[in-house]
């Protein structure tokens, strides 16, 4: 016999924190619940029902749950995917915040507390780190909002989940913006990455070279080249397509990487441009410049 579908408040947000172990998990939890949410930690992903329905007798007074789901609980990856096939079944979209770093960083972390990786076993801290990201990968792929805290320290992590969930209107389009340098790697989190290195660099221009594409003189530079008005045009248009479809599938974050050679002039520029245009349909954008005085 099925179980009858629980009635679902209708201002309930239901958020499942997951990720890799050491990247953050309890610190996103803690920025959360001093937000006002009520808070789970390494809640068995099959109580996830339960959860949604123990808001429904509070009659109101729980609103806001976000629940760790982790690698400790059994079963875990077949359980998440059941869990959030069933209540997607029944009506409830719970947004999947997933948290991941570089091996280095995750090796760091753990070394520096001096404790073994929950899927160590008799391997190597390496192995462990492989297993459980080879294990999550899946999930990865669905999560909507991806946070690489590979170079955040916890107050800049703490900001950031800050600024993703602080706005208790999920209904529109959340965006960060980043411009970053190639030389220094792709942003691992970024859902969409546009490269703008086919435009010329404002690096071989003596006068330019020591600014940025915070300046009027650089972003003049950059929008003055032939093709730069098509290019950001383009993808103007594609990003409005992306925002629709973001919102048709229940998805309210996204990242867009922009890319230059070191993240300096014309990332920064286009990454603005592309900001506002995005401001102007609407969308909640907050720009971030990874590299910019790196060099």
């Amino acid at each position: 016999m099925n179980k009858p579908s629980p009635s679902v408040p209708a201002a309930l947000d239901l958020v499942v924190i997951t990720g890799l172990s050491g990247a953050g998990r309890s610190t996103a939890a803690k920025c959360l619940e001093d937000l006002g949410w009520f808070v789970v930690d390494n809640l068995p992903p099959s109580l996830l029902e339960t959860m949604v329905e123990l808001a429904n007798r509070s009659q109101g007074s729980v609103d806001k749950i976000a629940v760790v789901v982790d690698v400790r609980s059994r079963g875990f990856t077949s359980d998440v995917r059941e869990a959030l096939a069933e209540l997607d079944r029944q009506g409830v979209r719970p947004r999947v915040v997933f948290l991941e770093a570089g091996d280095d960083a995750l090796v760091q972390r753990f070394e520096s507390v001096r404790r073994p990786h929950p899927l160590q076993e008799k391997g190597t801290l390496v192995d462990g780190i492989a297993r459980e990201r080879a294990l999550l990968r899946d999930l990865r792929g669905e999560a909507d909002l991806v946070v690489d805290t590979s170079l955040l320290n916890v107050h800049e992590l703490r900001a950031k989940v800050a600024a993703a969930f602080a706005d208790p209107s999920a209904h529109g389009l959340h965006a960060t913006v980043m411009s970053f340098g190639y030389k220094y790697g792709l942003p691992v989190d970024a859902d969409l990455v546009i490269d703008c290195r086919l435009l010329p660099n404002p690096h071989w221009v003596d006068e330019l070279r020591p600014l940025n594409g915070l300046d009027a003189p650089v972003r003049d530079y950059v929008f003055a080249q032939d093709g730069a008005a098509e290019f950001v045009d383009g993808y103007a248009a594609l990003l409005r397509s992306y925002e629709s479809g973001y919102l048709r599938e229940g998805k309210h974050y996204a990242t867009v990487a922009v890319g230059c050679t070191g993240g300096k002039h014309r990332s920064v520029a286009i990454a603005e441009e592309l900001a506002a245009r995005m401001r102007a349909d609407g969308v909640d954008v907050r720009v971030v410049h990874r590299d910019l005085g790196r060099e």
